[in-house]
C-alpha cells in the first residue's frame, strides 16, 4: 500500500512574530452622478495676492530672496524683494519698530556696507529676544539675503562680521549658585 504524504500542520505563531501582510488591490468605485446645479453654485476662492487684479489679468509673483538671521533667542525671517521700497518689520516701518538711531543703524549696516540702501523692498518678521538682539538678527538675515542675491558680496560682508551668527547667549543657572557662576556669599561664622 502506497504511503500518503504527511500534511503539515500550521503551528501557532510564537509571541512577538508578525503575521504576513495581505496587500489588497484597489477596486474602482463608480462615481455617483452629481447634479449640474451643484456645479453652478461652486465659486472658486481667489487667493489674496490676485484679489485686486482685474478680470483677465494675471499678477506675476514678485521675485525675492529669503534668509533667516539669529542672535541670542531672536529670530528674523527676512524677504528681500528686487524692487525698491521700504523696510517693513512686523508690519511697521523700521524707524517705528526700532526707535533709536543706534538700532536703526544696526539694521541698515549690511545694506549700507554694500551701498545698496534703498534698492530693495524688505519684509521682515522678527520674534523672540530683546530689541537689540532683534536688530542684530535682522542685520544677520539681510547679510545672508545679500549673499543669495550676489555671491560676490560674501567676502566684504564676512570681513565686517555680518555673516557670523553671534553665539554669545546667557549661560544657564547652576544649582547651589545664585546665578550661572555667582556663588552665595561665604561667611566664616
Amino acid at each position: 500500500m502506497p504511503r500518503k504524504p504527511k500534511e503539515k500542520k500550521e503551528k501557532p505563531a510564537a509571541k512577538g512574530t508578525k503575521k504576513p501582510v495581505v496587500i489588497l488591490e484597489p477596486v474602482e468605485v463608480p462615481l455617483l452622478p452629481v447634479s449640474k446645479a451643484a456645479d453652478d453654485d461652486f465659486i472658486p476662492e481667489i487667493p489674496a495676492e490676485y484679489a485686486d487684479v482685474g478680470a483677465g489679468e494675471v499678477k506675476k509673483a514678485e521675485r525675492y530672496f529669503e534668509a533667516v538671521g539669529r542672535r541670542k533667542t531672536a529670530i528674523a525671517r527676512v524677504r528681500m524683494y528686487t524692487r525698491s521700497g521700504d523696510v517693513i518689520i512686523n508690519g511697521k516701518k523700521y524707524g517705528e519698530y526700532f526707535p533709536t538711531l543706534d538700532l536703526q543703524k544696526t539694521v541698515e549696516d549690511a545694506l549700507q556696507k554694500m551701498k545698496l540702501w534703498g534698492r530693495f523692498r524688505v519684509s521682515i518678521k522678527v520674534s523672540g529676544g530683546g530689541i537689540h538682539a532683534q536688530a542684530e538678527a535682522v542685520r544677520h538675515g539681510l547679510a545672508r539675503c545679500l549673499i543669495k542675491f550676489n555671491p560676490d558680496f560674501r567676502k566684504r560682508l564676512k570681513r565686517v562680521g555680518f555673516l557670523k551668527r553671534d553665539p554669545r547667549a546667557k549661560e544657564r543657572k547652576k544649582f547651589g549658585l545664585k546665578k550661572a557662576r555667582r556663588a552665595p556669599q561665604w561667611a566664616k561664622r
